[in-house]
């Protein structure tokens, strides 16, 4: 330190020579000091404007065209940041405090030296500087993650922003240590005992990275899933899985944040499985009025075997069911044999007419069935999957299916429940 103080001085004394023309080595009058203190200061600052400038415009400039030039697209992620504006501010940050000490040594007894100010301050910028240029650097890591497919099974936000955190606290802790002229780890150690208040304080970002780890250990949820939890109002597109909150964008158009630990805390249903599997499953019913279920009659019954999806099927049912009849029931007593039904005919039809439908799933479950009555008719279930499980579409094949079976149930003697039962409430009196 005496080395550094006596060259500062030597600095001083060879200017104060050259201005002044005087040849002694003594302390500096006050005033003669401040002057030399201020050229010197000033010679500081113009050598950081210009490492600043060089710093901004060549390098950075090389580098941008370089960038421009490559076939690469993650690396643009480097012009979209402002990496290379806190990396430039650098430069004459650290010019400023390395020749601070050498130009400004006048002071007042009792009054703290001018260039211990601009130290301090020019080391708390650097502090901030490095802060703000590895926040951006992860920024960019994010974003070209994001890039990959891997980042929607894995989201790494909740990750970066735990990590900014502690470059926060890092970040202040070394400016307190700097303002008060102590080492940094006797601050660090002192944090112990406020282990407990920052717990409190940071609840939320423990719970949420605690989450967030067992959501991405588990891929329970990725950015592009829909998820429902209808307790936060939420149904639509997983946007962002951040610290705290998972923001998702509904079908309204409308965002939901959701708290991170609530997705493990509660239930929430995840459509992934059926957007990765390609179909999706109808699981709808019609309810059928009892009192139009019946046997099938022979006219009916020939007229039925003109639809070809049923014909092969009526000619076997029909064949069975008369050969047991003739083995073993009365066929004078309708109740002693067995017959045709109408809404069995009609399951038959549904049956046949979901195999050979274009846009039914071959290869996943095809169930038709009668569910238990209830006082609003004969629930008749269909459970199929489509082969396309984009939302418009399904929803028009679902309902193309539906229209269709609803349009042919007269065909089989039979009418759709509705309320009141009797349809010849809905017909005008001639």
């Amino acid at each position: 330190m005496a080395g550094t103080g006596l060259m500062n001085h030597t600095w001083h004394d060879n200017l104060s020579r050259w201005f002044f023309q005087e040849d002694k080595h003594t302390d500096l009058d006050w005033y003669l000091g401040l002057t030399i203190d201020g050229v010197l200061l000033l010679v500081a600052a113009s050598v950081a404007a210009i490492a600043y400038y060089i710093t901004k415009k060549v390098i950075i400039g090389i580098t941008t065209k370089v960038v421009k030039k490559t076939g690469n697209t993650w690396d643009d992620e480097l012009l979209n940041s402002r990496l290379f504006k806190w990396l430039s501010l650098l430069v004459p940050a650290i010019i400023i405090l390395n020749t601070a000490p050498y130009a400004i040594v006048t002071h007042h007894d009792g009054v703290p030296m001018l260039a211990n100010i601009i130290q301090s301050s020019a080391k708390v910028f650097i502090i901030v500087l490095v802060f703000l240029s590895m926040s951006s650097l992860l920024n960019i890591v994010e974003r070209i993650y994001s890039r990959f497919e891997v980042s929607r099974e894995l989201p790494i936000k909740g990750f970066i922003q735990v990590i900014k955190i502690i470059m926060l606290l890092a970040a202040i802790i070394f400016i307190i240590s700097t303002l008060i002229g102590k080492s940094p780890v006797l601050i660090f150690s002192g944090l112990g005992a406020m282990t407990a208040i920052l717990m409190l304080i940071f609840k939320d970002s423990i719970l949420g990275l605690v989450a967030g780890i067992q959501l991405s250990a588990n891929r329970m949820v990725a950015r592009g899933d829909w998820i429902e939890m209808p307790k936060f109002g939420a149904d639509g597109e997983v946007l962002e899985v951040a610290l705290t909150t998972v923001k998702v964008k509904n079908w309204d158009k409308t965002i939901t944040t959701i708290p991170t630990y609530a997705l493990i805390s509660d239930s929430f249903k995840n459509w992934r499985g059926m957007a990765k599997s390609g179909v999706r499953r109808i699981k709808r019913s019609v309810s059928i009025d009892m009192s139009t279920v019946g046997f099938l009659d022979k006219e009916t019954l020939a007229q039925l075997s003109s639809i070809t999806l049923i014909k092969e099927y009526l000619a076997e049912k029909t064949k069975e069911i008369a050969t047991w009849n003739e083995e073993n029931a009365d066929a004078s007593n309708k109740i002693n044999a067995r017959g045709l039904s109408n809404l069995g005919t009609f399951r038959a039809y549904i049956r046949e007419y979901l195999k050979n439908h274009p846009k039914i799933s071959d290869n996943e479950t095809l169930l038709v069935r009668q569910l238990q009555p209830t006082e609003h008719g004969i629930p008749i279930e269909i459970y199929v999957f489509t082969t396309d499980n984009a939302w418009a579409r399904f929803e028009d094949i679902q309902s193309d299916i539906f229209d269709h079976f609803l349009s042919v149930l007269p065909e089989f003697g039979l009418r759709a429940f509705q309320s009141p039962s009797d349809h010849s409430f809905f017909q005008t009196s001639n």
